[in-house]
């Protein structure tokens, strides 16, 4: 066989594994990506057979998708670690503050303390140190079932039955076997870097993220997060909603519409609670500002606060800060030489700063509206804040202290929008958030924007590195966390992102993204979208929203 490979042509003997063609001291490459005449850009662990000629590309710690294995890997060798110091006890895993992987042991018969978490990341490094190989076999799905009855761990057999291949995939090392949702590491030895820090109730896993070059993120405690991700772990407990498998437990009881109006009551308990505040403060506020990232449902949210906030006497005048952007000739470049529309000095900070600071000072203002068409502003009439108005600006640098500097602090209101779910495949392998709010937006672009769901992928690399550097650094100026999640979601999304994904051909450089999306989407029952409320934040995704409904239709 031909194999294109660091930059040269070899020939190998059939059943040769990628991880045999090339010198890897020092545990460089992580993983591969394979092209051939069958399947294209496919990720591949290095333990893997190529079938025939190809050309590999090695991928190290930079690619997003070897981050995911690392995380995978990381979790696998945790609870090997804890499987042997505790076995009688259970690892539960979500992802947590700071970009990294909360870990919650129970049923140890103590609380969790800091020599519990020296034991653990000794036997954790000790693991590594012995560079253990990782072996990947394949079981029939009544095998596996068996298997996790046997050994207690009834979170697998739930979501093992709703499977829709007939196998499984499990991976072994020195005797231990779990089920991991990503593709894993050859060796225990390429775990070469993480760190483990005491979190009561349990620890925190940090580990190299291709956002950080390869390097493991400063920790940064999120103290507003950290309570907000407590509640949200609370809610699913509450809502029956942590698993996949309890999800699908509820549809199948025909519990559906419950469920509907159990999260859209929490949001507007959130809501209220948040409009309560605003109201208590109304006398010294001037500027309430709403951030947060991409498809988390802000344009819904914005108009929900704008009736609660009616509905308690307040008239919010709401500005666009998207209004102030400079011609495009003007704005910072990004790495292509694009004008980046993310950038804070794409604005015109001058401009809006003094705008805001002569409406709360009375005066009388034209407000610009920008034509993304000409690239230029065009100017309204003339307007006045009342005495009970408010400013409510929406835009992804709300949060930023740069934002109106001639308004004190005191005078501003900062509201943090995100979905912050919680929710587990099994104990082993949570959902990402990120991944939750990419369906949301490939949903959205091609309803809406007439976008095709690998352009939505191709930009979300882009979305997400103007996120760490424009939102997430801000995101604790907070002074309210509205958790826009809907336990219900999933199970409506897919009907509308299956589809889409599904058009994606195994020879497109963005079928790796959409076979990761469909490969957990598929777990999920669906529900019917005729019973989300129109005013639903769900509804900006899918359509029919009232906020968008013209009364002549």
């Amino acid at each position: 066989m031909k194999i294109n490979i660091l930059n040269s042509t070899i020939e190998v003997p059939e059943n040769t594994r990628i991880i045999d063609m090339f010198d890897n001291t020092g545990y460089k490459y992580y993983a591969a990506r394979v092209n051939n005449d069958l399947k294209n850009n496919r990720i591949r662990e290095l333990n893997y057979i190529v079938p025939g000629d190809c050309n590999i590309e090695l991928l190290d710690l930079t690619s997003e998708d070897v981050t995911r294995m690392y995380s995978a890997t990381l979790r696998y060798v945790i609870t090997m670690a804890i499987n042997k110091i505790y076995p009688k006890s259970r690892i539960l895993f979500n992802y947590s503050v700071s970009r990294s992987i909360f870990g919650n042991l129970v049923n140890i018969g103590h609380s969790f303390s800091m020599k519990d978490l020296n034991d653990l990341e000794k036997e954790i490094r000790e693991i590594v140190a012995r560079d253990l190989p990782i072996n990947r076999d394949t079981l029939t799905k009544e095998e596996a079932i068996k298997y996790y009855h046997s050994i207690g761990w009834q979170d697998k057999v739930d979501i093992i039955k709703y499977r829709p291949e007939d196998t499984v995939h499990i991976y072994e090392c020195d005797g231990f076997k779990n089920y991991m949702f990503q593709y894993m590491f050859p060796r225990t030895g390429y775990l070469k870097d993480f760190r483990l820090l005491f979190y009561p109730p349990g620890f925190l896993a940090l580990y190299p993220r291709c956002e950080c070059n390869g390097q493991i993120p400063v920790f940064e405690e999120e103290r507003v997060f950290r309570s907000v991700l407590r509640e949200a772990n609370y809610w699913t407990k509450i809502s029956k909603t942590g698993y996949i498998s309890q999800l699908n437990h509820q549809i199948e009881d025909g519990k559906a519409l419950e469920l509907i109006n159990l999260c859209e009551t929490r949001h507007n308990d959130q809501l209220c609670m948040l409009a309560e505040e605003i109201f208590k403060r109304k006398d010294k506020l001037k500027l309430i500002c709403v951030a947060g990232p991409s498809s988390s449902g802000k344009t819904t949210f914005t108009n929900r606060l704008k009736i609660s906030l009616k509905a308690r006497g307040i008239e919010p005048l709401m500005i666009s800060m998207d209004d102030y952007y400079l011609p495009a000739n003007e704005c910072p470049k990004d790495e292509n030489g694009k004008p980046d529309f993310e950038h804070l000095n794409a604005l015109d900070l001058e401009l809006f700063d003094s705008t805001i600071f002569r409406l709360v000072s009375g005066e009388f203002v034209r407000l610009p509206k920008y034509n993304f068409a000409t690239s230029k502003r065009e100017f309204g009439e003339e307007i006045k804040l009342s005495k009970n108005q408010l400013i409510v600006i929406e835009g992804i640098h709300g949060l930023d202290s740069a934002i109106c500097p001639s308004i004190s602090f005191e005078e501003k209101y900062k509201i943090f929008i995100a979905p912050l779910p919680q929710y587990k495949i099994d104990d082993h392998n949570p959902i990402s958030i990120s991944d939750i709010r990419l369906i949301r937006r490939i949903v959205r672009d091609y309803q809406f924007r007439n976008t095709g769901c690998e352009s939505t992928i191709e930009q979300w690399a882009s979305v997400r590195n103007g996120e760490f550097k424009w939102i997430y650094p801000y995101q604790n100026n907070a002074d309210f966390v509205f958790n826009s999640e809907l336990g219900y979601e999933l199970p409506v999304m897919s009907k509308y992102a299956l589809p889409l994904l599904e058009k994606v051909k195994n020879n497109s450089k963005y079928f790796v993204t959409a076979n990761r999306l469909i490969k957990f989407l598929k777990y999920f029952k669906q529900i019917s979208d005729k019973w989300i409320p129109s005013n639903s934040i769900l509804r900006e995704f899918i359509g029919n929203s009232i906020f968008y409904t013209n009364e002549e239709d």
